[in-house]
């Protein structure tokens, strides 16, 4: 069982390649796949159950107290793959992060983690690594890490903080960096600035997942593209996004860098068409 944490920016899209993703694993590649959302939002899992409110361990635990049967918890989605959202404490009181942990230990006491799964999947809210975002690398529950990012600065300036968080747990466990997946916003030099970002890291981009408005519509239909539209080249890119994490074998202690660092790279890479 391959365990993997999905992390970057807020807003950059790791939901939806998450979903993207698990979905052209699962149908692609034939994998038993359990998704843990790890947002308060409980967004993680939508387009797979279809638009279905998801109830979420906390909000289950609140009103249903300890004695929780494991399918209130969790539900199948398209392709078979199994869902399952965090949640978050009321808004205004106590810390988000506590959901991930309390579910995770949850999750593994009722037996979810079951020999059959190929992947299990952590869709980690934003670009904050504090102890309770962290706690799926903190904890060793998840070896591999793939960070989401595009060639903005904000979003390389959050990929290369998490890098930080990585390296720091790294030390004390097995925590891995698998690699970049470019989500990208069509900016200049693109490809090759997060290339060039991956390699100064020791690591690699993983994929570069073309921007397209049929990502757009199947959300709307609240559908992965797997499902809304097969056959679309959109579609091809998250299969082969599928199969370069599948088939990944470089796992490395990233290479944070500096600010200064980190900023001659958008001016050597990202202002090509000027």
């Amino acid at each position: 069982m391959r365990q993997v944490a999905i992390y970057g920016k807020g807003g950059i899209g790791k939901s939806t390649t998450t979903q993207n993703l698990t979905g052209a694993l699962a149908t692609h590649l034939g994998k038993n796949i359990m998704l843990i959302g790890c947002d308060p939002k409980a967004d993680s899992t939508r387009m797979l159950l279809h638009g279905l409110a998801q109830k979420t361990v906390l909000d289950t635990l609140r009103e249903d107290g300890d004695e929780i049967e494991l399918d209130s918890i969790l539900k199948e989605g398209f392709a078979g793959i199994r869902c399952v959202e965090s949640g978050g404490p009321e808004p205004g009181v106590g810390c988000a992060g506590r959901g991930i942990i309390t579910s995770i230990n949850m999750l593994e006491q009722m037996g979810a983690y079951t020999e059959d799964l190929d992947y299990v999947f952590y869709d980690v809210l934003g670009d904050v690594v504090c102890g309770g975002f962290a706690m799926p690398i903190r904890e060793g529950k998840a070896q591999e890490i793939y960070v989401v990012a595009s060639g903005e600065l904000m979003a390389l300036y959050a990929a290369n903080n998490i890098c930080k968080g990585v390296q720091k747990y790294a030390q004390s466990g097995g925590v891995r960096l698998g690699g970049v997946i470019c989500n990208s916003r069509k900016v200049d030099g693109e490809r090759e600035l997060i290339e060039a970002f991956a390699k100064q890291l020791g690591s690699q981009m993983i994929y570069f997942v073309p921007r397209d408005n049929i990502v757009q519509h199947a959300e709307i239909n609240k559908q992965v593209v797997t499902e809304f539209a097969p056959e679309s080249d959109q579609a091809a890119a998250y299969r082969g996004l599928a199969e370069a994490v599948d088939n990944n074998d470089m796992f490395v202690i990233p290479k944070p860098l500096e600010q200064d660092q980190l900023e001659d790279l958008m001016m050597e890479h990202g202002f090509l068409g000027i």
